[in-house]
């Protein structure tokens, strides 16, 4: 049932349903259901290898997408808009929207540490599910499935709206006669070709954490928190347009 519910809500329907099921599949649910299991009957059910390849995917749908709609923009400005576009916080946003933290398998003690509502977890899920449409239809079909799940955000995507939350902080930060923050990593989680990774930001006043696929995106993260946070008395200059990412 809830399979079918999803198909409805993501616009497709899979010739081969084990590949949801499978992309759906988070490994602490591997873990606690396969007492025993190797390493290999791991990866064979969980969803990790599938994150590997919906992140290249959605990469290279959003970086045609971009380039099909903004056909004289350059580099710069295609990179900076396709970064903000597949970066945790938005699949985070898309996947929550899609309720999928509810539709994932993972075990009781993920469950309980709030794994539902996690956001790399959310956006690492939604990569899983960008993959199973791959594998399921093709590049076509995963592109089209993509730009669908994407619409809004591509719809308002531009280079000045795409932020630079590391930049915005440095200014505001400065702004305020405060020191510039240290990012450092507190911690990794999952295996190589999956990594999570988990910064710190440190500044005079504070301390704020993102996580993320990437130790940038986990330091965006850590720098969007720490803005909410300063934001909450007083506001915080307009961020400088980036030509680079």
């Amino acid at each position: 049932m809830k399979m079918a519910k999803l198909e409805s809500l993501l616009g497709y329907t899979f010739r081969k349903p084990e590949l949801l099921e499978r992309a759906l599949t988070h490994r602490s649910w591997a873990h606690e259901n396969l007492p025993g299991a190797t390493e290999e009957a791991l990866r064979s059910i969980e969803n990790e290898s599938f994150e590997f390849v919906g992140d290249s995917v959605l990469g290279l749908a959003i970086a045609d997408e971009l380039f099909s709609r903004n056909p004289t923009l350059g580099e710069g400005d295609l990179t900076l808009m396709k970064h903000h576009l597949v970066s945790t916080a938005s699949l985070a946003a898309i996947a929550e929207g899609l309720d999928l933290g509810s539709m994932v398998r993972m075990g009781r003690g993920e469950e309980k540490t709030g794994g539902r509502n996690k956001s790399a977890i959310l956006a690492d899920s939604l990569e899983a599910v960008i993959a199973a449409v791959f594998f399921d239809g093709g590049y076509v079909s995963a592109r089209g499935f993509v730009t669908t799940l994407f619409a809004d955000a591509l719809r308002a995507a531009t280079p000045k709206g795409s932020l630079d939350y590391k930049t915005l902080l440095q200014e505001t930060l400065q702004a305020r006669k405060l020191s510039a923050p240290v990012y450092s990593i507190v911690r990794t989680e999952g295996q190589p070709h999956a990594r999570t990774f988990f910064v710190e930001a440190n500044w005079d006043a504070g301390r704020s954490e993102g996580s993320g696929r990437s130790i940038k995106s986990a330091e965006m993260m850590a720098a969007a928190e720490a803005l909410k946070m300063l934001q909450n008395g007083g506001t915080a200059p307009q961020p400088k347009r980036k030509t680079e990412v």
